[in-house]
């Protein structure tokens, strides 16, 4: 308790649950600031959840609230959630060295903590083995599972046991008993083919090769992909279509397996390049305040749509027309005008259905306590070190606080690629 206390006061009073208004943020604070106050929401996030499950108690910690359309499928979908989203935004910040400041003995524990639940989560025997078996939805957050481990394998799939690895192995497997339907579901399938081809077992270059291909066909221009055969104008290109379909790009063209008809050194530059133009509007979006549009389905993921800018700040690939200071001071003010109110976490420290605060009426039909967890996907950029130049860079206006001030700053063209 001691050392949570510790880098929570680190992380500023906000990450505590007081309050701090979206117009106070803006870019007044410090690159040590921003980072202490993203940590501080990555403990608060992680935390309760890492801590039970490595003893085999998430099940029994883990409060569930579902939204009032609720369609009725079985709630234990939700533990498989919350772990496997919450796990693919915190592996690149597991991943950093160890060390021995309150922030290198967090990330001690909390791997540790995180190996000890992969090892429950596919145990028969554990409390909290997960619902791999029964209807669909686990084909979702078996993606997000994995794709934690093509993001940190030496953290995190590399220490783990034998018989843990090969149970992991059988439960991906034996998803492919569900038929994905032709929307971002296909991307859940291929980022468990491309696991398997990274820990060396076989996998179906078919679905994989199938989903680059409909990805390539729903790409409706300018940054933007249909997620389908029909438009959707919410986040799903920032919840999944563009850091799956990258990432599992980016894996392929390390390993180089044979495809037919699918040229790897094109598609990966083509897409990286798409998804830089996607994050540009991404940046756009942040009013200046902080504040950004709700629109769409799964407003209660809150932050989890600015992943495709958290992601190229992690892999050093944003644009040269988005600044890293600019970026950061633009992700930090979304997270603190969206956790701002302390009701977005019970006093468990569970995060509750909303957007901005508990509100269960704006939860989908598919919504529950454990899919909010990939809001963890927006603080990717922790898996950067302190003394990266993206904390360091000097905080700079992001557009609207620039179009807003009367400042200049850059007009806006569609692309052809």
């Amino acid at each position: 308790m001691q050392r949570r206390q510790l880098l929570l006061a680190t992380a500023g009073a906000t990450a505590a649950g007081a309050a701090v208004s979206p117009a106070a943020a803006g870019n007044a604070f410090s690159g040590a600031d921003d980072r202490a106050y993203t940590l501080g929401l990555l403990q608060r996030m992680a935390e309760p959840v890492l801590s039970a499950m490595a003893q085999g108690q998430l099940k029994a910690r883990l409060p569930l609230e579902v939204g009032p359309t609720w369609d009725g499928r079985p709630r234990a979908v939700a533990y498989m959630e919350c772990f496997a989203r919450l796990i693919a935004g915190v592996a690149p910040w597991l991943a950093l060295p160890d060390d021995d400041t309150p922030e290198g003995q967090l990330r001690r524990r909390l791997r540790q903590q995180t190996l000890q639940s992969y090892t429950h989560a596919v145990d028969p025997q554990s409390p909290d083995y997960l619902l791999w078996r029964t209807n669909s939805q686990p084909l979702v957050d078996s993606a997000y599972f994995t794709q934690a481990l093509l993001r940190a394998p030496q953290a995190l799939w590399e220490p783990l046991d034998a018989t843990t690895k090969a149970r992991i192995v059988t439960e991906i497997k034996q998803l492919r008993r569900v038929s994905p339907p032709y929307t971002n579901w296909l991307l859940f399938a291929a980022m468990n083919e491309v696991f398997l081809l990274m820990v060396g077992e076989d996998w179906d270059p078919m679905r994989v090769g199938v989903t680059i291909r409909k990805l390539q066909e729903w790409y409706a221009g300018d940054g933007w992909v249909s997620d389908g055969p029909v438009f959707h104008f919410d986040y799903y290109n920032g919840f999944v279509i563009y850091p799956m379909l990258v990432e599992m790009l980016e894996v392929l063209a390390r390993l180089r397996p044979h495809f037919n008809n699918i040229k790897l050194d094109v598609e990966l530059p083509l897409w990286r390049r798409r998804m830089q133009r996607f994050g540009e509007h991404l940046e756009r979006m942040v009013s200046p305040t902080g504040t950004f549009p709700p629109v769409g389905r799964s407003i209660t993921y809150r932050t989890a749509g600015f992943q495709p800018l958290a992601l190229m700040a992690w892999r050093k690939a944003l644009p040269a027309s988005l600044p890293e200071g600019q970026v950061r001071a633009a992700l930090t003010a979304v997270h603190r005008a969206v956790f701002d109110h302390p009701s977005n976490f019970t006093r468990e420290g569970h995060l509750t259905l909303g957007f901005t605060s508990h509100q269960p009426e704006l939860a989908d039909r598919y919504t529950n306590t454990g899919s909010l967890y990939i809001t963890s996907a927006s603080l990717l950029a922790l898996g950067l070190p302190a003394a990266d130049t993206f904390w360091t860079a000097p905080a700079l206006p992001w557009t609207q606080q620039k179009a807003f001030s009367g400042q200049a700053f850059p007009r806006d063209y569609a692309v052809t690629y």
